[in-house]
C-alpha cells in the first residue's frame, strides 16, 4: 500500500526540486499500480465497494510489495464506472463490480488480460483494451483534469511528482507580479464559467485596483443542471486549483484566499481541506 511521506517546510526552490527528483527516483514506473476511479460519478455507482474489495484482496494475498493501489479523482467517462485500469499498461476495465476483485488480481499478476470487463465499441464491437484507445478519450486533448488519473488528491507526494508546485516556484522566484501578468495576457488564458473574461486583464486590474487588503477567490460552484467540470477538479486534483490561486494572489497583490464549494459537494470539500493543510505543512 501507498503511504504518505513526511515532508519538510520548504525554504528554498532547490529544497523544493530536492524532493521532487527525491520522489521520482522511489518510485518504479514498471511496478504494477491499480487505479481505481474514486470521483463521485464512480461512487454512484459501487466504486467504495470496488476500492474496499482491492484493499482486503491484496492485504490478504500479501501483495503491497508487488501491486500500488491509487485512488484517484474522475478521469471523465463516468458512464462506464466504476473504472479500472491495471497501470503502467494502462489496461481499463469498466463497470467493476467487488466479486469481478479476485479474478482483477488473479490474472494482473499472471499478466492476462480479463477479457469481459473490456469495454466494447458500440461502433464496432471491438473490444479496447487500452485506456487512451477508447473513443471516448482518444481525440482529447486532455488539460483541466488530465493528470487526474496520475495522482491521489489526498497525497502532496503525487502532485509534487508529477511537476506540481514547479509553476509557483518560477513565479515567486524568477518573475514580478507584472510579468506574471503579462504572461496570462500573452497567453490568451480565459475563465471557463461561461463569460470568457480575459485573466490577464482580471488580474492587471485587480492588482492596480486601490484597496489595502485584496483578495483571490475562486468558484468552485456549479448552477448548470448536470454541470461536474468543477467538482472533478476539486475532488480529483486539489493541489492545482491551489497553486494557480497562490500564482493569482502574487501576480495581484494579495493575501487571503477563498475557496467557494456548495455543501452537497462533500468530496470536493474534504479532499480542498486536506490539500490546504498539507500544502501549508
Amino acid at each position: 500500500m501507498r503511504k504518505q511521506q513526511i515532508l519538510n517546510r520548504l525554504s528554498s526552490l532547490e529544497e523544493l526540486e530536492a524532493i521532487r527528483e527525491s520522489l521520482i527516483r522511489s518510485r518504479d514506473p514498471d511496478k504494477t499500480c491499480i487505479v481505481i476511479c474514486g470521483g463521485t460519478g464512480c461512487l454512484a455507482l459501487g466504486a467504495e465497494d470496488v476500492i474496499a474489495g482491492f484493499r482486503r484482496e491484496i492485504q490478504e494475498r500479501s501483495l503491497g510489495a508487488k501491486v500500488d493501489l491509487r485512488i484517484t479523482g474522475c478521469p471523465g467517462f463516468c458512464e462506464r464506472g466504476p473504472l479500472v485500469v491495471i497501470k503502467p499498461e494502462s489496461i481499463l476495465y469498466q463497470r467493476v463490480r467487488a466479486e469481478d476483485i479476485p479474478e482483477i488480481i488473479l490474472e494482473t499478476i499472471k499478466g492476462n488480460i480479463v477479457d469481459r470487463l473490456l469495454y466494447i465499441d458500440p461502433n464496432t464491437g471491438e473490444k479496447i483494451i487500452h485506456e487512451h484507445e477508447v473513443p471516448f478519450y482518444k481525440k482529447q486533448k486532455r488539460l483541466i483534469i488530465g493528470d487526474n488519473s496520475n495522482i491521489d488528491p489526498t497525497m502532496i507526494e503525487d502532485y509534487l511528482a508529477i511537476g506540481g508546485y514547479a509553476a509557483l516556484g518560477k513565479a515567486l522566484f524568477k518573475m514580478s507580479p507584472e510579468q506574471i501578468i503579462e504572461e496570462a495576457q500573452k497567453s490568451g488564458l480565459r475563465g471557463r464559467g461561461g463569460g470568457g473574461f480575459p485573466v490577464g486583464i482580471k488580474w492587471e486590474s485587480c492588482r492596480q485596483a486601490q484597496g489595502d487588503t485584496k483578495y483571490i477567490i475562486c468558484n468552485c460552484d456549479e448552477g448548470d443542471p448536470g454541470a461536474f467540470m468543477d467538482r472533478s477538479l476539486m475532488e480529483g486534483n486539489p493541489h492545482s486549483v491551489l497553486e494557480g490561486m497562490i500564482i493569482g494572489a502574487y501576480a495581484i497583490g494579495g493575501h487571503q484566499g477563498y475557496i467557494y464549494i456548495r455543501n452537497e459537494y462533500p468530496l470536493a470539500v474534504r479532499n480542498a481541506q486536506i490539500a490546504i493543510k498539507q500544502a501549508e505543512e
